[in-house]
Parts: structure tokens; C-alpha cells; sequence
């Protein structure tokens, strides 16, 4: 049985659409994402048996036209066609899965994402033409879906499958979250054999690059988190730290000129033991003077780790910092202080890593006067690189919650969440400040950020030293100027 995975093209007349990212658009950075949801699903069905294509439009930058003729140039008859969703996506993703629906109708279309499952009966009511949705962690979803349809089986007993029997909509039990990852294939082979790493750019890595995940969940309770909300939980799972070094060593041997692995845990560090664990294989097997890699890195992490982790290859790590307010912190359920924050990144410079700090406003409680001290001291921080973005409040989560139930969401229209070219768009009013004031401060604090003669001087004296941060920093000065440099 033949299964199709798209990742849907979407507004390609302006860019890339990133629609994993965790906040999906087309990125002013030129970021794209892997897809890798869909891609671990992909794999997971043909260690199943079932013959597999995969389509990314985005990273082709493909439209509507272009990606349905690449899919009829297939010349197959699709059973099982899987579509990976956004939230500010959603009405094109549902319309062409419609579309692929009138092409192939005996096929079934199944949606997969943070928006359906959050919003499942609602996504369904959208067209007729949708099939399903795998409800939450996909991958085992997807497999047993395809299962029953190949043998005829009753959807019934597809855990995690929402669908329609009888022109009713049936939300079967859930499906369990996934507790051995290292059964999972690894994405390197996935990307292997379906993408080009060359199609993807990730802003902190150097090009090119290639994302993975060794685990899955995060204990942390940030109330706008939506992957931990809708998808993957609150309990961090793990593969094993042979498994995890072991897909470094197949990146090194099959993809001779990626420059960097980005592990995308929401909070890779967590478990200091493990942590240490895998870099101290990286050092033992040598991969640490083959591939530099990057991860996502709570405040908490402390200094001796750091020092294993930059020994063991690893050239930068990222922190949801989010706000120069303690006030602030404590309203997104952050659990993290403004010392954490000051000594993690004194620690940070002094083992040698480089920090992409993450700055958000927007949140409850938020003022001018909280707005400025984020800036402060972002500038104070004065970390590698830094991002400034308004709250994004997705269904699913604690924030989309708040904001509703404040009256503070500008729209319920998704087609909204985005501005017609695809960039961050801010769909909340608070009491005290208008949505384009938040935009206008995130541009105002990139500025002050970026444009800072000693910032220049930093950036230039790093560019000298080492030609793959030349090519970064080239990279992303290009993305970014337009909006340093924009009028008004």
C-alpha cells in the first residue's frame, strides 16, 4: 500500500514557510525547519512495510499547482495521504487536502499538527474531504491507521484517531505517548532519502545544517509552550545516549558537508546526567572534532556542563530568556529568576558558548515600563545573537486561554496569525497596548539590539576568526536587514 506525506506548500510567492517552527511563518531570518513530525511518521510506516513519498513544498518552495503536478508525476494511487498543519495555515492546508481529495478519491486524508489536535472537531468541520486526524503524538497513529485501511479493519481501534462514520464525527481513546524512541528510525536517514539539507536554514547553526530530536516532552509549565500543551506532554523522554551518538556518527559518515546538528528538544539539558553522557561519547568516538552541534537549553544548566558540552563540539546553546521582568516570569509560569538567567550566561561565555537568546512581549501583565527592562537587559546580557517577538497565544495552550478569556485575541480568523506575506503578525490587544505597539517595539528593540557599534565590532572580530561564522553571520545579517533598516 502506497502512503503520500505533504508538507502543504503554502504563500511560496513570498518564501519559505516554516510551519514546524514553534512559532510557524516565513521568517524574516529566512529560517525553515525540517519537517520532522511528518518525516518520523513517514518512517515509522515504511519500517511498517508500506511503500512511502514525501513531499516538503515549502522547502522547494513550491505552489499549489507545482506540488499537486508533482504528485500526479508520481503516477500512484495513493491509499493513506498524511498533511502536516499550522494554526495560521490551517484553512489552505485543510483546502488542499480537499483539492488532493478530488484527485485521488479513493484515497483517505488524514491531518496531523499542534491546530487539529488542539482543535479537532472544529478542524473537521472545516471540509468534508477530511478523512481524519491523528490526534497528538502521530506516529503510531498514522501506522495503525494505515494498517486498518490496508486490511479493512474498522477505525475504531486506532487510538488517537478522530474521523467520520455515518457523517459523525468519532474521537476514538488516545494513543499513549511513545516511551521507546530508540525503536524510531533516525530523521538523518529520513532526510537522507527524502530532503536536501541545503533546502533548510536554521539562523544560529552554521549552513548547512541538519535537525534532530533525541527526545520528546518538557517539564517545564510555560503557559505558551504548544508542543508540550498539545502534542508531546509534560514528561521528558529520552533515547538512549548510545542512539542519540550513534545518528551523530551516520550524519558525519552521509552528509560530508553539513556544517552543525540542532537538536530541537524543548529542553535538551534537563537531565544533567544524560546530557553528560552524550557528550562524553562524542569526545571518546571523536565526533566532536568532526560536526559542532546546538541545542535548546534551559537557565538551569550549570557551568561544569557547559564546559563538557563546548569540549564535546557543541558551538551555541538557546534559552527561552523571554522577559527582563520578574513579574513577568512568574506570570508565563516561566519558574525561572533573573539570577538563573545573569549567571547562565556569565557561565555560558566563559566555557566558550555562544547564546541565542529568546525575547518575548505580549504576556500578562506586560507594560511599556517591562517592555524597556526586557530590552535593558537583553543589552546588558548581550548575548551571540538574539530574537525579539510578540506572544503568539496558540490553541491548546494556557495563553490562547488567557488571551481569549481577557478579550484580548484581536481575531479568531487563523488566515490572521500571519500578515499576507507570511511574517509574524500579532493577533492580541492588551488593555494598555495595541497589537502594532507590540510590533513596533519588536522592531524598535531589534534595532537598538543589533545596530550597537559594539555589537558590530563583536561580530566582526568573530567573522574574522572562524569562516563558518563569517558565512553565518553574512547569512543572517542579509535576512535581517530589511528589517533594520525599513523606514518607519
Amino acid at each position: 500500500m502506497n502512503i503520500l506525506f505533504v508538507n502543504p506548500p503554502f504563500k511560496a510567492e513570498y518564501g519559505k514557510y516554516s510551519r514546524e517552527a514553534r512559532s510557524a511563518m516565513i521568517t524574516n531570518s529566512g529560517v525553515i525547519y525540517y519537517p520532522l513530525w511528518l518525516l518520523y511518521a513517514a518512517g515509522v510506516c515504511m519500517k511498517q512495510g508500506f511503500d512511502v513519498d514525501f513531499l516538503d513544498a515549502p522547502a522547494k518552495q513550491m505552489n499549489t499547482e507545482q506540488s499537486i503536478d508533482w504528485i500526479k508525476n508520481k503516477n500512484t494511487d495513493y491509499k493513506l495521504i498524511v498533511l502536516d498543519t499550522s494554526t495560521p495555515s490551517i484553512y489552505n492546508d485543510v483546502n488542499f487536502g480537499a483539492k488532493l481529495k478530488d484527485s485521488y478519491p479513493n484515497s483517505f486524508i488524514a491531518l496531523i499538527g499542534t491546530h487539529p489536535t488542539a482543535l479537532p472537531k472544529e478542524t473537521m468541520e472545516l471540509n468534508d474531504k477530511i478523512d481524519a486526524i491523528a490526534k497528538g503524538e502521530c506516529d503510531y497513529i498514522i501506522r495503525d491507521l494505515a494498517i486498518a485501511l490496508r486490511d479493512n479493519e474498522s477505525l475504531s481501534e486506532v487510538k488517537g484517531l478522530v474521523y467520520r462514520e455515518n457523517n459523525e464525527i468519532v474521537m476514538n481513546e488516545p494513543m499513549p505517548l511513545i516511551t521507546d524512541l530508540d525503536n524510531l528510525p533516525f530523521a538523518a536517514e529520513l532526510i537522507e532519502k527524502f530532503l536536501d539539507p541545503k533546502d533548510y536554514f536554521f539562523a544560529a547553526a552554521a549552513y548547512p545544517e541538519i535537525q534532530i530530536f533525541t527526545g520528546r516532552g518538557c517539564p517545564a509549565r510555560c503557559y505558551f509552550c504548544v508542543y508540550p500543551q498539545t502534542i508531546h506532554g509534560h514528561k521528558y523522554r529520552v533515547r538512549s545516549p548510545e542512539n542519540v551518538v550513534a545518528e551523530f556518527e551516520y550524519i558525519v559518515e552521509h552528509f560530508p558537508n553539513v556544517k552543525e546538528v540542532v537538536i530541537e528538544d524543548d529542553t535538551f539539558t534537563i537531565n544533567k546526567e544524560r546530557t553528560q553522557t552524550i557528550c562524553k561519547l562524542l569526545i571518546e568516538k571523536g565526533l566532536n572534532k568532526k560536526i559542532k552541534w546546538l541545542c535548546n537549553a534551559r537557565v538551569t544548566l550549570d557551568y561544569e556542563t557547559m564546559k563538557l558540552m563546548k569540549d564535546s563540539g557543541c558551538s551555541l546553546i538557546i534559552p527561552g530568556i523571554e522577559s527582563g521582568s520578574q513579574t513577568l516570569l512568574n506570570n508565563m509560569k516561566k519558574g525561572t529568576t533573573i539570577k538563573q538567567i545573569e549567571e547562565y550566561v556569565k557561565n555560558a561565555k566563559k566555557a566558550g558558548l555562544l547564546i541565542h537568546a529568546c525575547y518575548m512581549v505580549g504576556n500578562k501583565g506586560e507594560t511599556r515600563e517591562t517592555m524597556e527592562e526586557t530590552l535593558k537587559f537583553a543589552i546588558k546580557l548581550n548575548t551571540d545573537t538574539a530574537q525579539f517577538y510578540t506572544l503568539h497565544p496558540y490553541p491548546g495552550t494556557e495563553a490562547y486561554n488567557w488571551a481569549v478569556d481577557a478579550g484580548y485575541l484581536k481575531n479568531d480568523n487563523f488566515e490572521n496569525w500571519i500578515k499576507k506575506d507570511g511574517t509574524h503578525n500579532c493577533v492580541i490587544n492588551l488593555d494598555n497596548i495595541s497589537s502594532k505597539e507590540l510590533v513596533e517595539f519588536c522592531d524598535y528593540a531589534r534595532k537598538k539590539y543589533y545596530l550597537r557599534p559594539k555589537y558590530i565590532l563583536k561580530k566582526g572580530v568573530q567573522s574574522v576568526k572562524d569562516k563558518d561564522e563569517l558565512v553565518r553571520n553574512l547569512k543572517g545579517f542579509k535576512n535581517i536587514a530589511p528589517r533594520l533598516f525599513k523606514r518607519g
